[in-house]
């Protein structure tokens, strides 16, 4: 998130937003529709079509990761006076003394930041709130405070993040107008810091949200005793590290307003609460009944039902809207968590813990057939890019889907 005010209005308080071109063909705005993924809370305004594609500057920063749940945040400034727009229905959450989170409290999705001192600042939208039809709506430009995430969390994928158009310039702390000495090298961090991440990061991690209300522990899984054929699915046999992918769908976009979305999978047995020695879930099952009975010891946990998949619950921080677990009943002892919610001493992606499927996005055919795809296609190709560059291998998903 930008610190410098409107006037370098960046990153991280946005809407679910819908595009879709007038009908008209001799009309030259395009309509933007944001709503958040339970769809509660729906926005409309007009922007001259001269005007697009959007800037959409990216954040890296510690807070940003927490506040979402994700590796990185995007915003455009909502081409509507903030007098204009009506947020009534929105949960509000204290970022910063001077900025806002306004998001929808019953799915959790962030959907604009608000500027306190600067009355007349246009409201920030998530870029991965905006739907996939139409005009492209937005580029990505600069990187922010990419010096946050230590291993350069997914900025080292998104320094093409257009399908066309300009670089993603990347900057340790704010970016700015012009060229900087805080801009980063292409292959920063060098090859020799991308070693020795499980002596950095021991046996356990957190899993925090900003506001402090999610305060868990992860524990590393022992499967010294288990032969490969027997592990769980989400193991990585050679390394033992918790499987993490690169999701495209549209409900993880829209939940967490972010284009792509980056979840590790892992066992409830391995999850505790970090300050309090007591019964913990499980399941899927036990952790909505704890949130249900309202017992203290999830604290600001709570749940969306999804309206789209029977049995899918997305839990979320109540307070700050993080989003934190993906379950479902097919597993219900083994969920998915927000990677941007991992304070790991090796860096963002945790790579102490997790093995990445670099160079794949899960679900890329929701973007099929509009602008997003190219987007996806970018990213995909950098990260496979970046993969090889530093010498790892494809982990064992990648090489048994590419095989199946």
């Amino acid at each position: 998130m930008s610190k410098e005010g409107c006037s370098k209005f960046s990153h991280d308080q946005s809407s679910l937003v819908d595009l879709e071109v007038a009908t008209d063909q001799d009309d030259l705005t395009v309509t933007l529709t944001s709503h958040c993924l339970c769809k509660a809370n729906n926005f409309t305004t007009q922007v001259p079509k001269s005007k697009l594609p959007l800037p959409a500057p990216i954040c890296h920063c510690w807070s940003c990761r927490h506040v979402t749940g994700s590796l990185y945040t995007a915003d455009v400034r909502w081409p509507e006076p903030r007098a204009n727009v009506d947020v009534s229905k929105l949960k509000v959450y204290s970022f910063t003394p001077r900025v806002n989170l306004l998001f929808c409290p019953t799915c959790s999705t962030p959907m604009f930041w608000e500027m306190l001192d600067e009355p007349s600042c246009p409201l920030g939208v998530f870029t991965g709130t905006l739907t996939n039809e139409g005009v492209r709506p937005i580029k990505f430009i600069e990187q922010s405070f990419v010096g946050d995430t230590i291993d350069g969390g997914a900025s080292v994928w998104l320094q093409h993040a257009n399908a066309d158009g300009p670089k993603c310039t990347r900057f340790r702390l704010e970016a700015e107008d012009s060229a900087s000495k805080d801009a980063l090298p292409q292959d920063w961090p060098p090859v020799d810091e991308l070693t020795g991440f499980e002596k950095k990061t021991g046996d356990s991690v957190p899993i925090r949200c900003k506001c402090k209300g999610i305060d868990f522990v992860l524990q590393r899984g022992d499967y010294s005793g288990v032969s490969k054929d027997h592990l769980p699915w989400n193991i990585d046999p050679d390394t033992h590290k918790l499987s993490t992918v690169f999701c495209g769908c549209d409900s993880c976009r829209l939940q967490g307003g972010i284009d792509i979305w980056y979840w590790a999978y892992f066992d409830m047995k391995h999850l505790s609460a970090a300050q309090k020695d007591a019964p913990f879930p499980r399941s899927k099952h036990e952790l909505k009944s704890f949130i249900d009975k309202q017992n203290p010891i999830i604290g600001s946990l709570a749940y969306y039902a999804s309206a789209t998949r029977a049995g899918v619950l997305r839990f979320f921080c109540s307070t700050c809207s993080a989003t934190v677990f993906f379950a479902e009943d097919e597993r219900p002892e083994l969920l998915d968590v927000s990677v941007g919610l991992l304070d790991a001493p090796d860096g963002a992606r945790a790579e102490g813990f997790l093995s990445w499927s670099f160079g794949k996005i899960d679900f890329k055919e929701d973007a099929n057939g509009g602008w997003r795809l190219g987007h996806f296609d970018s990213v995909e190709m950098e990260a496979e890019k970046w993969r090889i560059a530093r010498g790892y291998s494809k982990n064992w998903r990648r090489l048994g889907e590419e095989t199946a």
